[in-house]
């Protein structure tokens, strides 16, 4: 696998990391299927680690806890696996080339992904929670971060989830005007 097939890309590295898996209309998709997956995926974020079967584990188990605090935010098992993934690693503080910075530091290697992304996670809840989203579409397992200047955003894309419940409203109002007629 060369390319990064997924339709969702560019968003912040935890929800990044949740769009590996989608639905399209061939079925469901799971990149991380397999560490040709994972590697794909490595490549498209700019990061390096190592594609082992431990690291491939690591990432799902982070992408099910981010995924659960995506879709539930408030649900206490969602939010226990999120911090079981946080538990791993820690935040650092110090003195740097440039002053003062904060480094991530995993306590296994092959989590140290996995870490950062629910780390990311925390970030982007701390900063904005309300902008922290899944897509509304049907069956859609996309997530997103709303960068949208009134905050509204509904849709992965409105080329794909917002066209097809443009086209399901459509065809409901079509179908209930043909009773009523």
């Amino acid at each position: 696998m060369t390319d990064d097939p997924r339709p969702l890309v560019g968003e912040p590295f935890a929800l990044d990391l949740v769009n590996t898996e989608w639905i399209d209309h061939d079925g469901r998709h799971d990149l991380l299927v397999d560490a040709a997956g994972l590697t794909a995926w490595l490549r498209a974020t700019g990061r390096t680690a190592s594609a082992d079967a431990l690291s491939l584990a690591a990432l799902r188990e982070a992408r099910a806890a981010i995924r659960g605090v995506v879709e539930r935010p408030n649900d206490r098992d969602a939010v226990a696996a999120l911090n079981a993934v946080l538990a791993r690693g820690a935040w650092v503080e110090r003195l740097g080339p440039h002053g003062p910075e904060r480094a991530a530091t995993p306590r296994d290697r092959r989590w140290a992904l996995a870490w950062e992304a629910a780390a990311n996670l925390l970030a982007l809840l701390r900063d904005e929670p309300g902008r922290v989203r899944r897509c509304s579409g049907h069956d859609c397992l996309l997530a997103f971060y709303d960068t949208s200047r009134t905050g509204r955003r509904q849709w992965c894309s409105m080329a794909i989830c917002g066209n097809r419940a443009k086209a399901r409203r459509h065809y409901e109002r079509s179908r209930t005007g043909e009773r009523s007629a």
